[in-house]
């Protein structure tokens, strides 16, 4: 673990932050940092070694991606993107002979994997689709409207979610493997936006083709409830307190650097700095021990799908993309005009877009009212050390 997670923060400080601000400026893909990703075989670290792979845990991806959400925000997050997908393959091929052979791929290769789970029509509900499987001699086609494929024109597969059949109710959804020679993209929209502008988050009309074993055998209701929803708040919280990280580290230079002014002193604002510090480890702490929870029950379907678990997922989640804007924006206010320039070593501008979008990210307000619907349902609060 520490040579990759030595590896992955050489590449957030010596490539991905030296091409960060113009991977901002021009909403590009972080090509420069992925590709150093891939080169040192970061990108299958999840597939187990039975399969090629290095067989990392969920604490070790958390942390490579609070590394690179130091560096460049855009590249973390398609890094925790890429791997909430290689997690649900994992986790729920089962005996599919077809998937493991597609995680050998991946681990040999290097595959990056994006997501097509978004659709148009289904108001911002993963948890609902229009588009059907459509299935004929053991051979599947389908059409899906997506609104959002982070990173699609990059991807080398994609993970698309689809109702089992054309039958099926919207809520009957299983979930695709499509390497990139099954699917054709047609660009109908484009990414620009305030913050993680290299992401490339855009609309496609996809169509895509392929053999009835690349359906993940369990119902995405499974694959979502004990995989992707846990996973992706562990990562994409972990990349959070990646970038408040960074800005607490320029907000206490700043303030060393007046301290040189008038030594003896506590510069204005130093009293902020301590405030940030206090956000931020808070926000550290949630993740560990969020991370402990997790791994605690990960394997146990029971347990992944408990009321409790699932309460606390649901509370990192939102609690991670409220601290986050709290922390840089105490940071700023540390640095004054200095943070809120483009042009200084102490700018927080780029911190503080990326940290908005934590908040829409499967949106706060869903996130809460399913959380409140739970909190309903669950008749007592497990004690301490439950």
């Amino acid at each position: 673990m520490t040579s990759r997670l030595a590896a992955a923060r050489a590449v957030g400080v010596e490539i991905a932050a030296r091409h960060a601000d113009d991977v901002d400026a021009g909403a590009r893909f972080p090509r420069e940092a992925l590709a150093a990703l891939k080169d040192r075989q970061l990108l299958g670290i999840m597939v187990p070694e039975s399969e090629g792979g290095a067989g990392a845990g969920i604490a070790e991806v958390a942390s490579i991606c609070d590394a690179l959400g130091r560096s460049c925000a855009s590249t973390a997050m398609i890094y925790a993107m890429h791997q909430i997908q290689v997690a649900c393959i994992v986790h729920h091929a089962g005996k599919n002979a077809w998937l493991r052979t597609f995680m050998k791929q991946l681990a040999k290769d290097q595959l990056l994997l994006g997501s097509a789970t978004s659709e148009v029509g289904v108001g911002g509900d993963v948890r609902s689709s229009i588009c059907a499987i459509e299935e004929k001699d053991g051979r599947f086609s389908l059409t899906k409207q997506a609104p959002v494929i982070s990173y699609g024109a990059d991807c080398d597969g994609i993970l698309v979610t689809a109702r089992r059949t054309p039958q099926s109710p919207a809520s009957d959804q299983v979930i695709v493997v499509v390497p990139r020679d099954g699917y054709q993209l047609e660009q109908k929209s484009g990414w620009d936006a305030l913050g993680m502008r290299g992401t490339c988050s855009n609309g496609y009309h996809l169509e895509a083709k392929g053999g009835m074993e690349q359906v993940i055998p369990a119902p995405f209701a499974d694959v979502s409830a004990q995989t992707m929803l846990p996973v992706s708040h562990l990562l994409w919280s972990a990349l959070w307190l990646g970038i408040a990280t960074d800005a607490v580290t320029r907000a206490r230079a700043y303030v060393r650097s007046e301290a040189k002014k008038t030594p003896g002193g506590v510069p204005d604002g130093g009293w902020r700095l301590a405030e940030a510090a206090s956000l931020l480890q808070l926000m550290k702490s949630n993740v560990v021990v969020s991370l402990r929870q997790y791994e605690a029950v990960v394997g146990s379907e029971d347990k992944l799908t408990a009321l409790p678990f699932a309460v606390a997922m649901n509370n990192l989640k939102t609690g991670s993309s409220q601290l986050a804007v709290q922390v840089i924006h105490q940071a700023m206010l540390v640095c004054g005009l200095a943070g809120y320039r483009n042009d200084t070593a102490f700018s927080l501008g780029r911190h503080l877009r990326d940290a908005h979008s934590a908040a829409l990210m499967v949106n706060n307000d869903r996130v809460l009212a399913r959380t409140a619907q739970l909190l309903v349902a669950l008749r007592e609060d497990p004690g301490l050390l439950e």
